[in-house]
């Protein structure tokens, strides 16, 4: 009898709404998972059929054009992706910066923004990262500075998922380089036409080579003062840890539908290949291997489950959250790992999706915040 990996979150409906997901991805992402591995971005067009049968900003209220459920049909996209290591359509950074707009924008930026997002036609992106500035978000030296109507940003950003194909992008500048954390504040920059802003290269990355990771330029980027988050200054930071625990949480979802996945394709491959004259499935070291991963994932996925529970109650707390991002990418890392070594040489070639999940696991445990930071935040909780 196989073990039970059933998420106590789920529901008929639900599942419902999982093969949905599933037919999209399986017809329209898993056959150009290749094509978009050489190009280093998944396109345009993916993003709006995704958005056409409601499969993104699926967690966003209706009246803002969104598909009105909640983040457990975000997770169930993440999930099914993850399972099946693709990595190339970054759905979680543009449901983040959909929830920058629902919680922190003013209902003019909603109604502007949210609906576009929704339907795929604008990808959404958030500029955090400098070459100079990464997990310490105090030290951002990209700035917006006052000139009439208009905001004039000028900086560099880095390591920006989505920054290839953006057609929104929440930039993170100092209003007032003066007022440290207090001086920082979140632009919004519609990309298409915009004098000024530049996309660099498409990064060279060790995995997730689908994904359009890119350097983005702003050489007086002028927007109008309208485009300011919320519509009033310094509350950039206050904006940014807020929305942590949804951030993270997808971390945590993501990484144990990817031991999942990596468990499942292990489990087929050893019953299949055979040494020393039987399946490897039935020397002792691959059933004890075995064991222990599917223990880490049972393990795991109460606590996982859980987390994704008290997320939509509105209970999750920023310790807890940091807790399953640390704990998923973490124990991710190992498991890939330990299925690779099982899968042999095979393991080490890219044509195999283990592989692709073990290049792509390793940046878990530094996007997000990385892993040092989320020791530093859960031990201020006990």
């Amino acid at each position: 009898m196989p073990i039970d990996f059933r998420r106590s979150w789920s529901d008929e409906d639900l599942e419902l709404y999982r093969d949905n997901v599933v037919r999209f991805i399986e017809t329209e992402m898993v056959p150009h998972d290749e094509e978009a591995r050489k190009a280093g971005h998944v396109g345009h067009a993916i993003w709006r059929k995704a958005g056409e049968i409601g499969l993104i900003c699926a967690d966003i209220p209706e009246e803002y054009g969104g598909g009105g459920g909640d983040f457990r049909h975000e997770a169930v996209f993440y999930e099914e992706a993850a399972r099946r290591g693709l990595s190339g359509m970054a759905t979680s950074v543009h449901a983040i910066v959909a929830h920058y707009f629902l919680n922190h924008g003013t209902e003019a930026q909603k109604r502007e923004y949210l609906p576009r997002m929704a339907r795929g036609e604008l990808v959404g992106a958030i500029a955090m990262t400098e070459p100079g500035a990464g997990s310490d978000l105090q030290g951002v030296r990209t700035r917006a500075e006052r000139d009439g109507d208009s905001y004039v940003i000028n900086g560099s950003k880095t390591f920006i998922t989505n920054g290839f194909l953006a057609g929104v992008v929440l930039v993170v500048a100092k209003t007032d380089p003066k007022q440290g954390a207090k001086g920082t504040s979140i632009l919004i920059v519609e990309t298409e036409g915009c004098k000024g802003y530049r996309v660099g290269r498409v990064l060279d990355k060790i995995g997730m080579k689908a994904q359009d990771t890119s350097e983005l330029f702003f050489d007086d980027v002028r927007v109008p003062a309208a485009n300011l988050l919320g519509g009033q200054e310094g509350q950039g930071f206050f904006q940014l840890m807020s929305d942590l625990p949804y951030e993270r949480t997808i971390i945590g979802v993501s990484a144990l539908a990817t031991m999942e996945g990596a468990y499942e394709a292990t489990l087929d491959y050893v019953r299949d290949r055979k040494a020393f004259g039987q399946p490897i499935a039935n020397f002792q070291n691959t059933k004890f291997k075995l064991a222990e991963i599917a223990t880490q994932i049972k393990v795991g996925r109460a606590f996982i489950d859980r987390c994704v529970e008290d997320l939509v109650a509105g209970k999750l707390d920023t310790a807890t959250a940091s807790m399953a991002k640390l704990w998923g990418s973490e124990t991710q890392g190992r498991v890939v790992d330990e299925c690779l070594q099982l899968f042999g040489g095979y393991g080490f070639m890219n044509e195999y999706m283990v592989a692709r999940m073990y290049a792509d696991s390793r940046v878990q445990r530094i996007y997000g915040g990385t892993n040092e930071i989320m020791k530093e935040v859960i031990s201020r909780a006990l």
